[in-house]
Parts: structure tokens; C-alpha cells; sequence
């Protein structure tokens, strides 16, 4: 394929491969099983800081992974929308990306042992499994994102276990609480996948994917889409009656307006470039809700 390199810079272009609207789902569920986790016990800086760029390590590299596979199998094109656009674009050796991934996992690597070294080791155990989910989203001779489990897996390994982890490794144990507030921080991030998906739909088919949207349509799939957001939003009175009783919570709500433009920016669309804008609003989605669910459970210590 011929390569024309862009006139992106050198940090721009790994920037992009990055994917950074997708980082949020690595960020928010370590600050907010670290916020949780601050009701049992005072803040272990180091430990907050290396579950954090672990995490965000991860995710970036299951991102390259991504870009390095899917222009393997030949569904990224310099036309390709939602791809960092290293390879097709920016002339970027895909073995470089690949090596980039592993340099990545391999740094989150050294970050975990030092964690496992201060808590325990089965944390070594479940943050390989959860990077293995990673490499094997768009890797392997059938790629978790190819079927309909992509939003399930992304959902509970990258929300839901690393919620438990930042929570553990604080306190040395994890609550039931802790795994109700992981609920619509597993379904947000679910949302994450399910909004890529919508928007890429089409070309998934072609590939021969079988996707969730792709699966039951597109007006469908944003019907989906709307009822993870009503169902995170409706969690949260849950969470005040069974588990802190706190009003502070609903700070989350101040997000609804966010999620109402993502749903909105699906409908009536079929042009991947018209959903970019509801996908990037879905991601914020997953940002605010979480800081704010964040910032509700601090108040709530302090009140």
C-alpha cells in the first residue's frame, strides 16, 4: 500500500495512535475505586500514581494493537475515520506500532510488580489476564471485537476489574460497595465500544464482524446505546438508597445533558464522519459521570 506521510508531527502522530478519547476509560475507573477506597483507609500516592499509568498503558497499547491488526487484515485505509492513522497515513511502520504496544505492556509490567510487591501477587495474575484481553481484542485468529462481546469484555475487564484493583491495592480487600459502584462505570465504558461500533458498522459488516450493532441495526443499536445511559443514571439511586445515602451522588446527573447530545448525534446518521462527534460526546459521558460520581463520594466523606 502506498504510504504518504502526513505533515502531523512526530508527537502528534504517536498522540493520535494513542486514541486519547478512549483513555478516559482507564482513567476513570482507577480514580474512582481509588475514591472509593478512601472511605477505608488514607491515599497511597505511589500506588494510586502506578495503577494509573499502568492502566493508562494498557489502554493505549490495546489501541495500537488495534491499529496495528486492523491494517493487517486490511480495514484501515487513509480514508478510515476513528483511526489514529499512524500506518495508513503517517507512514509509520506497522512493526513499529506493534513494538510500541509491547514497550507499553512492558512498562505497565515493571509498574505492576512494583505494586504486587508492596499488596500481593495475585495482582500479577489479574493484570496479565487483563492484559491478554487487551492484545486479544483485535489479535489472535478470533478477535474478541469481531463477535459480540466486545462491550461485555472491554466493560468489565477495563471498568469493572480495574475499579477492584485500584480498590484493593489501597485497602487489601474490596466491599460489595465497591463492586455496585462498578455497575455503570462497566456499562459507560460498555458505551465506549458499543458508539465505535455504531459508527463503524458498515465496514465492520464488509469485514465480516458481528457486532452488537451490527447484529440488531442501527436504530436499534443507539436504542441500546440510550437505555445504558438511562439504566448508569438510574444506578445511582440505588447507590443512595442501599449503599452511602448520600444526595452528593447526584452530582452525576450534571452529566445527562452530554449523554442526551451522544444519543442525539447517532440518530438520523449513517456517515461514519457525522458520528464522530456522538462518539466523542459518549466518551465524555464516561469522563463526567465518573469524576463526578468521584467527586460525590469525597464530598460525601468530608459531609
Amino acid at each position: 500500500m502506498n504510504q504518504t506521510p502526513s505533515a502531523d508531527t512526530g508527537f502528534q502522530i504517536w498522540w493520535q495512535l494513542m486514541r486519547p478519547h478512549t483513555l478516559t476509560a482507564a482513567f476513570v475507573p482507577v480514580f474512582l475505586g481509588t475514591a472509593l477506597a478512601l472511605e477505608h483507609t488514607k491515599l497511597h500516592v505511589l500506588l494510586f500514581l502506578a495503577m494509573m499509568i499502568a492502566s493508562l498503558l494498557i489502554q493505549a497499547a490495546t489501541n495500537m494493537f488495534n491499529e496495528y491488526f486492523d491494517y493487517k487484515r486490511g480495514l484501515d485505509t487513509e480514508e478510515s475515520i476513528g483511526i489514529g492513522g499512524a500506518i495508513v497515513r503517517n507512514g509509520v511502520k506497522p512493526k513499529t506500532v506493534l513494538n510500541m504496544a509491547f514497550a507499553f505492556f512492558g512498562i505497565a509490567l515493571l509498574l505492576g510488580l512494583y505494586i504486587c510487591s508492596i499488596t500481593t501477587w495475585w495482582i500479577a495474575l489479574i493484570g496479565l489476564i487483563c492484559m491478554a484481553v487487551g492484545y486479544f481484542y483485535t489479535g489472535g485468529p478470533l478477535p474478541i471485537a469481531y463477535t459480540p462481546f466486545g462491550e461485555l469484555a472491554s466493560g468489565f475487564f477495563m471498568g469493572g476489574i480495574i475499579i477492584y484493583i485500584s480498590f484493593y491495592i489501597q485497602t487489601g480487600f474490596v466491599t460489595n460497595g465497591a463492586i455496585l459502584f462498578s455497575i455503570p462505570v462497566i456499562i459507560l465504558i460498555g458505551a465506549i465500544m458499543l458508539s465505535n461500533n455504531i459508527r463503524d458498522r458498515v465496514g465492520d459488516q464488509e469485514a465480516g464482524r458481528k457486532t452488537i450493532a451490527i447484529l440488531i441495526g442501527h436504530d436499534p443499536a443507539v436504542t441500546l446505546l440510550a437505555t445504558m445511559f438511562i439504566v448508569s443514571y438510574l444506578w445511582v439511586i440505588i447507590l443512595v438508597l442501599g449503599v452511602y445515602g448520600s444526595l452528593w451522588l447526584f452530582l452525576t446527573y450534571l452529566s445527562i445533558p452530554k449523554a442526551i447530545q451522544a444519543v442525539n448525534g447517532f440518530k438520523g446518521k449513517n456517515n461514519p464522519l457525522e458520528m464522530m462527534p456522538a462518539m466523542k460526546s459518549t466518551a465524555q459521558t464516561n469522563t463526567l459521570y465518573g469524576f463526578l460520581l468521584s467527586i460525590g463520594l469525597c464530598l460525601t466523606y468530608i459531609f
